[in-house]
């Protein structure tokens, strides 16, 4: 089965519009991983100012391939000279693992 990982994003409030463009802008940074299979960005409406990012892969090695090479490469600047690389939006991140172990979709029920 699928494991869906979901990184708990603390972003203040000044920093939402930053990070919204910025993820927008790695348009199909992780969509080519072998492995990968679904990406959200989820925006907080009320209460919170936790986003969470979540992705699910066909299993843990996948994940930990992509952690290790793409991933890795852009939060280290991915190419950008020295001294350019820009501040994190988030204030802190922890990051959720999960297994699937059921799941539904349109049309699927009895």
């Amino acid at each position: 089965m699928s494991v869906v990982k979901i990184n708990v994003l603390t972003v203040p409030a000044e920093q939402r519009e930053t990070l919204e463009k910025r993820f927008a802008s790695r348009a199909h940074a992780v969509e080519n991983s072998d492995g990968f299979e679904w990406f959200e960005l989820l925006r907080p409406v009320e209460g919170t100012d936790t986003y969470l990012v979540y992705t699910r892969w066909r299993d843990e090695a996948s994940f930990q391939a992509w952690m290790e090479g793409p991933m890795k490469a852009a939060h280290q600047g991915g190419g950008a000279p020295e001294g350019e690389r820009p501040k994190p939006a988030a204030s802190g991140s922890t990051l959720w693992s999960f297994e699937v172990v059921q799941q539904a979709g349109p049309g699927t029920g009895a």
